[in-house]
């Protein structure tokens, strides 16, 4: 595989990386899929209920059906992290872990990441109280009080899931109402009796010695908690498309209505867009899209 050339290289593997490599696939174009999270922080998600024909699924069973459905078109998928990007003349050059892929067209679907609360000890108690991922951790507080901080859609279905197993969640928000969460979560988690919500607060102190114990909010009460999980947001993985020059808005790829950047031959996807609406309905069709023009080029190209 080292320094093989391609017509085109995803980078990233959540939902608008993976339905880039679908459209692409059935246009035959000669695709490497490279991503170190198959899923992107949609497998966080512990139930996805809007998602067209599906009820409901859990988050980690769709970035299974992804990646088989990958699999199955016979896309390469590489699990391994992109450490730059260069433009080498006619084509790109890929580096990755110091071997070199060249593609002729680039979509970045690099997606996002969770946003840290900034708080002293946050780094200290990671793993050990602190979490970003209810889906993957909610298991280990079994029958004791924890906390959720944020207000969206994220921090509101995390609550409901951790209450599964948790004797007590407290639900802590900066604002004074819920705004930006989908009303059918807020009455969820209003009927939920083993949450509480605790609104205009913020953590402010971590206490504990080698586990969290309990956190302080800033009207200086002290809750007892063994665990934080913080869905406060999340910040765009535009860090490669900084370095190659790329447009960018509050730290999100500028795009035009085809998907393509400022930079000829290169398109972006998904969260990592400055696209109005972060859902996975609205990834996956973006990289459609970005997929359909990639090829279009590549046609015009070679006539």
């Amino acid at each position: 595989m080292k320094d093989k050339k391609y017509d085109l290289i995803i980078v990233g593997t959540g939902p608008a990386g993976m339905s880039a490599a679908v459209y692409a696939a059935r246009y035959k174009l000669e695709t490497l899929l490279i991503g170190d999270i198959h899923g992107g922080m949609a497998a966080e998600a512990h139930e996805i209920w809007n998602l067209i024909s599906y009820k409901k699924i859990r988050g980690f069973e769709l970035a299974i059906k992804l990646k088989e459905q990958v699999e199955n078109l016979g896309v390469e998928i590489l699990t391994k992290k992109v450490s730059s990007i260069k433009k080498n003349k006619n084509f790109f050059k890929i580096i990755v872990e110091n071997e070199n892929y060249y593609s002729k067209k680039i979509i970045l679907a690099t997606g996002s990441e969770k946003r840290k609360l900034g708080v002293k000890d946050e780094k200290k108690f990671l793993g050990k109280g602190i979490s970003y991922c209810a889906t993957c951790d909610a298991t280990f507080f079994k029958d004791k009080t924890i906390s959720v901080i944020g207000g969206s859609d994220a921090a509101l279905t995390a609550a409901l899931l951790l209450s599964d197993f948790a004797i007590k969640v407290y639900l802590i928000y900066r604002k004074n109402k819920f705004f930006r969460a989908e009303p059918a979560w807020v009455d969820a988690v209003e009927k939920n009796k083993k949450i509480r919500t605790i609104f205009n607060a913020n953590v402010v102190e971590l206490i504990g010695k080698n586990f969290l114990e309990k956190i302080k909010i800033n009207n200086g009460t002290v809750i007892e908690s063994s665990g934080l999980f913080i869905e406060i947001g999340s910040t765009p993985n535009s860090g490669l498309a900084r370095k190659l020059g790329i447009e960018l808005e509050n730290d999100f790829i500028i795009t035009d209505k085809k998907q393509k950047t400022n930079i000829k031959g290169i398109f972006a996807a998904g969260d990592v867009t400055n696209n109005a609406l972060k859902q996975i309905i609205t990834a996956a069709a973006e990289g459609a899209i970005a997929a359909t023009q990639a090829y279009e080029e590549i046609k015009t190209e070679e006539k």
